[in-house]
């Protein structure tokens, strides 16, 4: 019973109850999304476009644009502009992502460092404010979910098959560069969703620790996705709690026990090869049982 009321004790705040919405729906989100991220080996598309945005947040700022509109506007030109380049297969996405992303970035510091009028905002851009999410960011946040989580539905057989096997798509008539550059658009909508719940240096591990977790404990790619969602929406929920207990950054708290959850998979991986390898074993031996014998 102690329990249950230390648990509502927090849910008396408003600003707590936006952060645990947020940090619930920006979990799920980054589950979802990261599951094809890590497959699809764009570790670092999500930690450079993030980048990209924060330089078109400020540019944004300084054009007296709303700070969405600013950094949707630069991550989503990044998101194209890396597609264009790498289309071709001349340059490798590291290496275009490596420019394209910094460029923007460089171009957002280059602002800041000559103008000292910015308010903290970009504080929280940078390194996160959860508790300090307002009604229009959970409505944003729980628009590009609602999209993220539709659009994944109608295009999980195409993006599953281009993830996968990309060349053997293409042949089979998926339309693999419209596919891919969807995606990306995707993950630039939900990296900038994310950018005042965890931050800009946060959001690569808020999208790769809980798909890696799931990876850790299921083979199956349908399983994958589901425990990735869950694993992210219960890493929000429980991170807002630590940060309350605690007295530390939300973000940080999340990324923390993301990865908390990550190195415990990650131990418990051996254990889950050898209880597989046991099951295989036993089923085998049973259908060796049920062969009719020679001679009978």
């Amino acid at each position: 019973m102690e329990f249950f009321l230390f648990l509502l004790e927090p849910l008396e705040y408003e600003f707590f109850r936006h952060g645990l919405l947020a940090g619930l729906m920006v979990g799920a989100l980054c589950g979802l999304i990261g599951v094809y991220v890590i497959l699809r080996g764009m570790s670092y598309v999500g930690h450079g476009l993030s980048h990209a945005a924060f330089g078109g947040a400020v540019v944004g700022f300084t054009l007296n644009l709303n700070f969405y509109a600013g950094a949707g506007a630069m991550g989503l030109l990044a998101a194209v502009v890396i597609n264009q380049i790498t289309k071709n297969n001349k340059i490798k996405p590291d290496a275009a992502i490596g420019i394209v992303t910094t460029a923007m970035f460089a171009l957002g510091v280059a602002i800041v460092s000559k103008s000292r009028s910015f308010n903290q905002s970009f504080e929280a851009a940078l390194f996160g404010n959860i508790l300090g999410i307002t009604d229009q960011d959970l409505v944003i946040i729980g628009l590009v979910t609602v999209v993220a989580m539709i659009s994944m539905f109608f295009m999980y057989r195409p993006l599953l098959f281009s993830t996968f096997d990309n060349e053997a798509a293409r042949i089979f008539g998926i339309k693999t560069g419209t596919v891919q550059l969807a995606f990306s658009i995707l993950l630039t909508l939900s990296i900038i969703a994310s950018m005042n719940v965890v931050g800009v240096t946060m959001i690569a591990a808020t999208l790769i620790a809980p798909a890696m977790t799931a990876r850790m404990m299921t083979d199956s790619f349908s399983r994958m996705l589901i425990y990735s969602v869950l694993i992210g929406a219960v890493t929000g929920v429980t991170g807002m709690y630590l940060s309350y207990i605690l007295n530390i950054a939300s973000g940080a708290a999340i990324v923390l026990f993301s990865a908390l959850l990550f190195c415990l998979s990650l131990l418990l991986k051996p254990v889950r090869k050898k209880r597989m390898l046991r099951r295989r074993f036993q089923h085998h031996s049973r259908l060796e049982t049920l062969k009719p014998k020679s001679g009978s």
